[in-house]
Order: C-alpha cells, then sequence, then structure tokens
C-alpha cells in the first residue's frame, strides 16, 4: 500500500469473486490498496468457510485517493468488471454470495453511484435489466491472508480461473 499522507476515502463493491475484483482498482493510479472481504451477513468476522451461510457477499473495500482517482472513475471500473444482469451470482460462481452491489458510505457515493447506473443503462449495453443493487455500505471483514491480493500470489492459477470462469471473455464481448 502507498503510504503518502495524502487524502483517503474509502469505496465497497461486490463483484462476485474477490479475487476477479482486487487487480482491476489496484493497478489504477490513486488506488492504495484493494481488500478482499465480505460483507453483508448476520455474523461478526465470518470466514470463508461460513461467510456464504450466514449472508455475507464477497466485497472488495478499495482505498483510494480522491485527489488522484474519482469515486466515478472507480464506479466505471466496477461496471466492466461483472455481469451487473445477473441475479443469481457471476460466471460460474452461483449463489447469494457472488452477487453484485455497491455499497456507498455517505450520500455523494449513493448519487454517484445511481447516476453511473443510469448512464449504463441508457447506454443500452445489455439485453437484460440492471439489478445491481445500490445499498448502504455494512460492516467489512477482511478475508483471509491466502485471499489477498491472489493475482500476484498465484498469477497463472488467476490467469486459469479468470478465463475458465467465463468472466474473461464476457467483459472482451462486451467492453472490447
Amino acid at each position: 500500500m502507498q503510504n503518502d499522507a495524502q487524502q483517503q476515502a474509502k469505496a465497497m463493491f461486490a463483484g462476485g469473486c474477490f479475487w476477479c475484483m482486487e487487480a482491476p482498482f489496484e493497478k489504477m493510479n490513486g488506488v492504495y490498496e484493494a481488500v478482499a472481504g465480505y460483507a453483508g451477513g448476520t455474523t461478526v468476522k465470518p470466514t470463508y468457510e461460513n461467510y456464504h451461510r450466514n449472508g455475507h457477499i464477497e466485497v472488495v473495500e478499495v482505498v483510494y485517493n480522491p485527489d488522484k482517482i474519482t469515486y466515478e472513475q472507480l464506479l466505471g471500473i466496477f461496471w466492466q468488471q461483472i455481469d451487473p444482469t445477473d441475479e443469481g451470482g457471476q460466471f460460474v460462481d452461483r449463489g447469494h454470495g457472488y452477487s453484485t452491489a455497491i455499497f456507498y458510505y455517505d450520500e455523494a457515493q449513493r448519487v454517484a453511484a445511481e447516476k453511473s447506473k443510469k448512464q449504463l443503462e441508457a447506454q443500452n449495453v445489455f439485453n437484460k435489466p440492471i439489478v445491481t443493487p445500490i445499498l448502504p455500505a455494512p460492516a467489512f471483514y477482511p478475508a483471509e491472508d491466502y485471499h489477498q491480493d491472489y493475482y500476484l500470489k498465484s498469477p497463472t492459477r488467476y490467469k486459469m480461473y479468470r478465463v475458465g470462469s467465463g468472466r474473461e471473455n464476457f467483459l472482451k464481448k462486451t467492453w472490447g
């Protein structure tokens, strides 16, 4: 994580497998880190073994410098990593634990998220309705260390998973 005493803000996104959501954010100038974790469920300190049974979903918490990258830019990155029309999960990962959501920390984030969703709907990129909800940010629980920065720790397995899950082909077909 960059450690310059500049301004920090947080954003939280659920886009299915958190392994696939860290890298696109962490590669952006102005993002300090994207932390894989769990949110939205009924238990405190969920684990990979129990998060789905307790209503949590996989998320990334993005810590960023709003002087270098805007929340609107983060929203653009988010939308281009997911299938926002799929209520049942993302790609090969099925079930509530892999659903999509934008979690906002304040009114400005809520307004920006709603605006970005309307703009995406107006673009007519998808043949089905966009079902990704925009919700108040719940408590965030970091995932276990072995899940953090998986794309760096196991780059070959990460790439195989992105392709094998169907995510990579969907994103290329949708966004070019």
